[in-house]
């Protein structure tokens, strides 16, 4: 961690928190206003974390709770971190079972089957599929033609966030992401064919538009429930 927990504690955890994105929209937890309110008393940290609606997913929420649990134990000098999700319907059992260590499965007994590293996949790959096309999209702006996509790798894209971003998706799935690396490669890390790509990056380009308009969409949301100055709506 560059930021030192002594000197700036909060900015410490908020930058810790800016790793936790929500699996669906694939953002930042921070970014996305979700983070509430943070409180450092020495080593323990408490967080607060709300959602744009008191219905949202259990099972994505689980995951972000989880996960801003994770990261905030993380970061040095933090002994204790408490997360709360705050206004939501399912709240205190998704507290109390990452307090607990339980599980999703152990949260909800007889209503979670299993628990939710399969969930964390299918969108790790859909926000995957959705980074290739946002670099596939900048090479044909740049002059390249669909065909000549089939030959490019990730050495030939910009640098930039939209790389850096793809490039840490293909960690998380233990793909290729080094410069020869196929751009446009299969769930399995398979490069996609000339002729299958004309398909599959009308499939990409809808994932991404599901993705950013969901996004847009939560926004909206959270700022009619909590307002601008984070008061919940009346």
């Amino acid at each position: 961690m560059a930021v030192d927990v002594a000197a700036d504690p909060v900015l410490a955890v908020r930058r810790a928190l800016d790793t936790v994105r929500d699996p669906e929209l694939d953002e930042s937890i921070v970014r996305l206003d979700f983070v509430a309110s943070v409180q450092v008393d020495g080593e323990r940290v408490t967080v607060e974390l709300r959602l744009p609606t008191y219905f949202c997913a259990p099972n994505f929420a689980y995951l972000m709770v989880a996960d801003a649990h994770d990261a905030v134990v993380s970061v040095p000098g933090v002994d204790r971190a408490v997360i709360r999700l705050i206004d939501h319907f399912a709240s205190d059992e998704i507290n109390a079972g990452v307090a607990d260590g339980r599980g999703f499965a152990g949260s909800f007994p007889g209503l979670a089957d299993d628990e939710l590293a399969e969930l964390r996949l299918t969108f790790r790959r859909k926000a995957h599929r959705a980074g290739q096309e946002r670099c596939a999209s900048g090479l044909v702006a740049s002059g390249w033609t669909v065909s000549d996509l089939a030959t490019a790798t990730l050495g030939d894209v910009p640098p930039g966030l939209d790389l850096e971003r793809l490039r840490r998706r293909r960690r998380e799935l233990s793909l290729p992401e080094s410069d020869d690396a196929p751009l446009l490669v299969d769930d399995a890390g398979e490069p996609i064919t000339e002729l299958d790509l004309p398909a599959q990056l009308r499939f990409a380009r809808t994932t991404r538009i599901s993705i950013e308009g969901n996004a847009a969409l939560c926004r909206g949301l959270l700022e009619v429930r909590y307002g601008r100055d984070g008061a919940v709506a009346g």
